[in-house]
């Protein structure tokens, strides 16, 4: 299968990826980003642990690892708008925090809205910039209310 773009061409900041590092126990972190997306405007529409399922299912022995789909309605509003409706398959905006050793854990999110724009979703590019613009403005708060509670 050859795929429409390069993906080894494809920088981090083109995807809107943040990443963080929380030194605390899995579950206060997990809490902490919760609290840390809440506070930047986003409610948490699903959210599930796939370690735990994958665990449970095929006995995987994978450490903690959550998704919180984060989601700001007048952001998914607008962006349903601005793609015919397409990017709903991308929805919700997850944020990721998984362990990398017992009170280490990396946090990660990239942007789902970017990436309809990279796989060409967008019917309306100049309402989906202004959308990109804000929600990764969200984010940046997002990830700052992380770093301000962690230091």
């Amino acid at each position: 299968m050859t795929l429409p773009i390069d993906p080894d061409a494809i920088a981090g900041g083109d995807i809107g990826e943040e990443r963080a590092t929380l030194r605390m126990d899995f579950e206060a972190a997990v809490e902490h980003v919760r609290e840390a997306f809440l506070d930047a405007g986003f409610g948490i529409a699903t959210e599930f642990s796939p370690s735990e399922l994958l665990n449970e299912k095929v006995n995987a022995g994978r450490d903690p690892y959550y998704v919180l789909g984060a989601c700001n309605p007048e952001m998914a509003d607008r962006a349903l708008d601005a793609t015919d409706r397409r990017i709903g398959s991308l929805f919700p905006c997850n944020v990721v925090v998984w362990q990398e050793e017992p009170g280490v854990q990396t946090v990660y999110h990239v942007s789902i809205m970017r990436i309809a724009q990279l796989l060409g979703v967008v019917a309306d590019e100049e309402a989906m910039d202004d959308i990109v613009a804000e929600t990764g403005e969200l984010v940046d708060e997002a990830f700052g209310n992380l770093e301000a509670a962690s230091t």
